[in-house]
């Protein structure tokens, strides 16, 4: 299982929200490549970023943030956040990211989804936000009330292979992944899930590691050092 280190930015900072509420911010870093650098030191290859302001509003504000961790960590990196065109994505995998995350556009444009997986296959993710059930969008603040396993078995059956499963209800909480979430994913879709949301010790690691996962999201738990990040990767390994 790949452990995938997440960044998150807002105006041009590593922050972290709590459950996805943008006035519970905490801001980690004013320097979001040398935290990628960090993580590159304690044997990570790849990293996630997410662009908040992307992801609440559209567009890529922090565009050159991300251009910057990529260039210094020299790691894998993805990148989701306000990718609702083929210009953005074309935008980000140009610059070097290596594959980009939908979200919101998954949703709203299906049509737009299908160009972008025809156009870059195993570069293209689905974020796949979940709340009670159903599929967040627009950043977590507006419900979809799509059923979250209708939507993941219909993407399943466009082609899209990589899915990164959050379940919001566990983000920034501190208090463990949704284990039977991801178990259940992992039984019904052949795809390659990341698990996201609420990862706050080696035990959920190796839980997620044991259903053969494809990867999973540590965030607030590198922030806080309730994970250190070289026993995270053991772990996961």
């Amino acid at each position: 299982m790949i452990v995938f280190p997440a960044i998150d930015l807002f105006e041009g900072k590593a922050v972290r929200l709590l459950r996805g509420d943008y006035s519970q911010m905490t801001v980690y870093g004013e320097d979001p490549a040398a935290i990628a650098e960090s993580f590159v030191k304690c044997g990570a290859g790849h990293i996630h970023i997410v662009d908040l302001e992307g992801a609440r509003s559209g567009g890529t504000p922090n565009f050159e943030t991300v251009k910057e961790i990529k260039r210094r960590s020299g790691a894998f990196c993805e990148a989701g956040g306000g990718v609702r065109s083929m210009e953005t994505a074309e935008r980000y995998l140009s610059a070097g990211i290596d594959r980009v995350v939908i979200g919101t556009a998954a949703v709203t444009d299906e049509d737009f989804l299908r160009e972008a997986a025809a156009e870059y296959g195993e570069r293209i993710a689905v974020g796949v936000d979940i709340r009670d059930g159903t599929v967040a969008i627009n950043g977590w603040t507006e419900n979809s009330h799509l059923d979250a396993f209708g939507f993941c078995r219909k993407l399943c059956g466009m082609g899209i292979r990589t899915l990164v499963c959050t379940d919001i209800s566990r983000d920034g909480a501190m208090r463990g992944t949704n284990r039977e979430l991801y178990r259940e994913l992992s039984k019904q879709f052949d795809m390659n899930i990341v698990a996201s949301g609420g990862i706050s010790s080696l035990e959920d690691l190796r839980a997620l590691a044991d259903m053969r996962l494809y990867g999973a999201i540590i965030g607030k738990a590198y922030y806080t050092g309730a994970i250190d990040l070289k026993s995270a990767i053991e772990v996961a390994e």
